[in-house]
């Protein structure tokens, strides 16, 4: 069973949305553990977009109201065996903080899936809420083409 952390800029809108809908696939995708942080998060906790929210809540995936954003820490790199960047910009920022010795695979969500036109999840904050229904149908996407083996998100991202 595969321990994921799921990684955005601010930890507000896309990662959290992904948490929302792996946390409900998870047993069937092979994961023990789906959580979700901010490569560049604020320190100050706040509450998932609420543009997000709407669209998880008219789908039928529920978030508690309570989850809050956080920073990624260097413990999570020993903590996660799987750690997936929605966008290239925040594997970079992951790369960057990784502790040099890390057993953590870093990759990016939307590694080998084809047919899309893109394989970088947009980040929909300063955008319309159509944005955000757009992230919705990429993550579902992506856990409907899981891998067998998590470990191939990986491969080449170091």
């Amino acid at each position: 069973m595969t321990r994921l952390l799921l990684v955005c800029a601010a930890n507000v809108c896309r990662s959290p949305m992904a948490e929302a809908v792996l946390r409900l696939r998870a047993r069937e995708l092979g994961l023990s553990e789906v959580a979700s942080a901010g490569v560049f998060a604020s320190s100050r906790p706040h509450p998932v977009d609420k543009r997000a929210l709407t669209v998880l809540e008219q789908r039928g995936y529920g978030m508690d109201r309570r989850w809050r954003s956080r920073k990624v820490t260097t413990e999570d790199f020993d903590r996660h065996d799987l750690i997936l960047a929605m966008d290239r910009a925040v594997l970079r920022g992951l790369k960057a903080m990784r502790p040099a010795i890390s057993p953590a695979k870093l990759g990016l969500f939307l590694a080998g899936m084809t047919g899309l036109g893109l394989d970088e999840v947009p980040d929909p904050y300063y955008g319309s809420g159509s944005g955000f229904v757009q992230v919705l149908d990429l993550i579902e996407a992506r856990v409907h083409t899981w891998p067998r083996d998590p470990a191939t998100f990986g491969k080449d991202a170091g």
